[in-house]
């Protein structure tokens, strides 16, 4: 039994990757998860009209306030200026307009409640309205941008990332790269045949969600297909350039904590294939928007296609130099 114990330990000191992965990976989420779910610094951004002078004093303790002499139209007055949420008063009680559910809206809420708790307000009914929410709006349906963009870009990845490994190993690869095709028409081959299966895949994901699930699209379907198939290739060439470095197919299993997780987690923060997709998702699903409005998202996507190409065209040359 101490043999064998000994073995293990043996194989896993020289498996450095595995053993950082072991170690470092859950650090790496921990850190992450706090980040993104421990209180944070975020100053709402409020604007109000026609409000009580001692609530808008009040409020300013927890919130950036804007006073606005004469009350604008949510809808475009929360987008151009940035702003979480617009206050105002009438008969019916105390209107809080807000762009949609997300962190932000949130913590403008949470400011609100706060300067209430320390005015110990009257019993002014709290009128809470979202500018984009239709009724019979439920969680899945908020967000289900999130689910389609993260779902569609895990499988493929681990699908052309798995089907890559096999190929190395039946020596398929090395077999090719002893002809004199380019480096190029390698990556480019490969990436094209898999693009158009996770294209498929995309399609059959977003109709199914669409017409089965019935998840509610403001915006166009069409756009919505449009963007998954460039995830799907972004998520084609993540998974051919980590298949480069990975031995085998555990090897590559060992870099979601890596290369899927941060993306999630840091989606927003940081510029990666997931967040350009899943912020035209949004738009186009929650938001309503069209073509003209989601294009710098979609060149985005371009971009990362086209770097990550690049990139394995370059790690290509560990296994030849052309």
């Amino acid at each position: 039994m101490l043999s064998i114990v000994k073995r293990i330990l043996g194989q896993m000191k020289n498996d450095k990757r595995s053993l950082g992965l072991l170690l470092f990976a859950p650090l790496l989420v921990l850190t992450l998860l706090f980040f993104i779910l421990s209180n944070s610094n975020y100053v709402p951004k409020l604007a109000v009209y026609d409000m009580n002078e001692k609530f808008v004093a009040e409020l300013e303790n927890y919130a950036t306030v804007i006073e606005e002499t004469e009350k604008p139209e949510a809808a475009d007055y929360l987008e151009a200026n940035d702003v979480d949420a617009l206050i105002w008063t009438d008969s019916e009680g105390t209107h809080i307009e807000l762009l949609e559910k997300n962190s932000k809206s949130v913590a403008a809420l949470e400011s609100i409640q706060d300067t209430n708790k320390a005015l110990h307000p009257t019993q002014n009914e709290l009128i809470i309205d979202y500018v984009y929410e239709s009724v019979g709006d439920n969680q899945l349906d908020s967000l289900s941008f999130v689910f389609l963009g993260v779902i569609s870009f895990f499988f493929v990845f681990i699908l052309s990332g798995m089907s890559f490994v096999r190929e190395r190993f039946g020596q398929t690869l090395e077999r090719m790269l002893m002809t004199p095709i380019r480096r190029v028409d390698v990556i480019g081959g490969y990436t094209l045949g898999y693009g158009i299966l996770a294209a498929v895949q995309s399609v059959v994901i977003i109709l199914y969600a669409v017409y089965v699930l019935q998840l509610q699209v403001e915006g166009s379907v069409a756009l919505c297909t449009l963007v998954m198939i460039l995830m799907a290739f972004s998520a084609v060439s993540v998974g051919a350039l980590v298949s480069i470095f990975a031995n085998n197919e555990l090897q590559l299993v060992q870099f979601i904590p890596v290369i899927i997780i941060p993306q999630i987690f840091f989606s927003g923060l940081i510029l990666t294939p997931i967040y350009y997709g899943c912020t035209a998702l949004e738009m186009i699903m929650i938001q309503g928007k069209g073509f003209f409005a989601i294009w710098p998202w979609l060149a985005g996507s371009v971009v990362f296609i086209g770097v990550l190409f690049l990139a394995n065209v370059t790690a290509l040359k560990k296994y030849r130099r052309l």
